[in-house]
């Protein structure tokens, strides 16, 4: 928070003409109601990392509303692909499988994300950037639209909009990998959700993008270069 308080400071003395920044799924919490969209509220957090992340939704507002920023927060669905950082989930997977070690399976694998490709988010971020968010001149603030204001902020779901059960993902990891994994499986973990779906609803209509690349694909492309990375390691 302290990070992106100074983000928003060096926005406002430096005359920037639209802030884009990272938010998160976790932000929806409690949330039940199936897909997340970003018209509902979700002020109900379960982790410190989501209520975090909704902070950072909120003073993006109020440096957008005091100083006019444009500023545009993007939740991010469950991202993975080639690159991915070694404590991630599919990284993490593909190590253990690889050295022939447990993998954990928190709520027995039972739990959905919307797991979403790095080639699909890239390109989302690209047609945010060179559009500043605007002022909604007819937001109602006796029902107040949660993913838009009258100043120039707005927020938006980046996922893939297909949801898919850990089990399931890990099973095509397996397969592309060509190694059966030693699972174990454990009870939900505090503070973790047991579902994820985006609604891509408005992000479609106001840039003319949805995800696009399967589960399968992503997964497929992260083991190649998996396996082309580590190949000499």
């Amino acid at each position: 928070m302290v990070g992106f308080s100074n983000i928003l400071e060096a926005c406002r003395n430096n005359d920037v003409d639209h802030l884009v920044y990272a938010s998160s799924s976790s932000v929806y919490g409690m949330n039940t109601t199936m897909p997340f969209s970003v018209n509902d509220n979700c002020n109900h957090p379960v982790s410190l990392y989501a209520a975090t992340k909704k902070a950072n939704e909120l003073m993006a507002h109020s440096y957008s509303h005091l100083y006019k920023i444009p500023t545009t927060g993007l939740r991010f669905f469950t991202v993975y692909g080639p690159w991915d950082r070694p404590d991630m989930a599919l990284h993490k997977f593909a190590n253990s499988i690889k050295n022939n070690e447990t993998i954990y399976l928190y709520n027995h694998g039972k739990h959905t994300r919307d797991f979403t490709y790095i080639d699909d988010v890239v390109e989302s971020i690209i047609r945010v950037i060179d559009k500043p968010a605007k002022a909604n001149l007819k937001w109602n603030s006796k029902k107040p639209d949660p993913a838009s204001s009258r100043a120039p902020w707005c927020i938006y779901n980046i996922g893939n909009d297909r949801p898919m059960k850990l089990l399931e993902y890990v099973n095509h990891l397996e397969r592309f990998m060509g190694i059966k994994a030693k699972k174990k499986f454990l009870p939900l973990q505090l503070g973790d959700v047991p579902n994820t779906w985006a609604s891509m609803n408005n992000f479609q209509k106001k840039f003319n993008f949805k995800s696009y690349t399967s589960i399968e694909q992503g997964i497929e492309r992260f083991v190649n270069w998996y396996n082309s990375y580590y190949k000499n390691k």
